[in-house]
């Protein structure tokens, strides 16, 4: 049996927060948040705008230690909300500066209709990792709890990720 972390990204505690507790009570794994050092301030547009500000000039900001040794992890999934076509600026931090090496990485995002490359930029950017069950889902415009990924779906693939850490 291997030893399971979810770690993800939430700015406003919605989708992605969601759907990393979900993921983390069908596995029985682990879990823990990406917190930046400073947190982001203001409206949903002021976050926007910066957002776009720091995916486009490739910003990675300050994040807090997590909770946990990622060296006691075989599996690390590893969520995001989409940011402009790509990860987080929060999570490319993360990915950045930790080693994957031996480790199996299932990339996750949620997206609002427009998925862009974040799962080939997790995955060029999480250097040793092996990578598996990789998901996009996408939720409508109308914001948290309107999935158009259907909840079989995400249940579905909570299920093979959960037979092949129980192998």
């Amino acid at each position: 049996m291997k030893k399971m972390l979810v770690v993800y990204y939430s700015w406003s505690n919605g989708n992605t927060k969601r759907i990393a507790e979900q993921l983390t009570n069908g596995t029985g794994a682990d879990i823990a948040r990406i917190e930046t050092t400073e947190p982001y301030s203001g409206s949903h547009e002021d976050v926007v705008e910066q957002g776009k500000r720091e995916v486009e000039a490739g910003f990675m900001p300050r994040i807090n230690p997590i909770s946990v040794n990622l060296a006691d992890y075989d599996v690390i999934a590893i969520g995001t909300p989409t940011w402009w076509y790509t990860m987080a600026p929060a999570v490319l931090t993360f990915l950045t500066t930790n080693d994957f090496t031996g480790k199996t990485v299932i990339p996750f995002m949620t997206n609002g209709g427009w998925p862009g490359h974040v799962i080939k930029d997790m995955e060029e950017n999480c250097k040793g990792a092996a990578f598996a069950h990789e998901m996009q889902i996408q939720f409508d415009s109308k914001g948290k709890d309107h999935l158009e990924t259907s909840e079989e779906v995400i249940t579905e693939w909570i299920g093979q990720i959960n037979t092949d850490i129980n192998k």
